[in-house]
């Protein structure tokens, strides 16, 4: 899609923005509900303080991810052990409707060169509903010197 197309149809704010719970489920308020759950579950690796964003259910279509709340519980358990250093950084967010889209630089370890991640989560009343991700390892050299973000 054409960037400028893709700039119009849908809104980008700054990763500081992100905030406590939303008020309603405005595009705006859904990224700030995002930012602090990805925030909250995936670099803090507290699932007690990113649950207060989920709604009554939550659709996983990672592949190799567990379904429903309690799946992603056993996720940032898995993470904690097995990965305690992880952290990932979002490099650009974008909300239309219920949706937001994360571009997500993550690492495991810190020195490694990590992983290029969209994740995009699905809101409904202003709580996470559903979850995909499309990951790409990063390549120690590429056929550009664009880099990845």
């Amino acid at each position: 899609m054409d960037r400028r197309a893709f700039g119009l149809a849908m809104a980008s704010v700054p990763v500081a923005a992100a905030g406590a719970s939303a008020q309603g489920s405005t595009p705006e308020n859904n990224k700030r509900v995002v930012l602090d759950f990805y925030e909250k579950g995936l670099n803090q690796m507290d699932f007690d303080a990113a649950a207060v964003h989920f709604g009554p259910r939550y659709i996983q279509h990672n592949p190799i991810a567990p379904d429903g709340i309690e799946g992603f519980k056993r996720f940032i358990a898995f993470r904690k052990e097995r990965t305690p250093q992880a952290k990932s950084e979002i490099k650009r967010v974008f909300a239309e409707g219920d949706f937001v889209v994360l571009h997500v630089h993550a690492k495991r370890e810190p020195n490694e060169r990590g992983v290029a991640i969209v994740d995009i989560f699905r809101l409904e009343s202003g709580k996470i509903v559903e979850h995909w991700d499309v990951i790409q390892p990063i390549p120690e050299t590429m056929a550009h010197g664009n880099g990845m973000f």
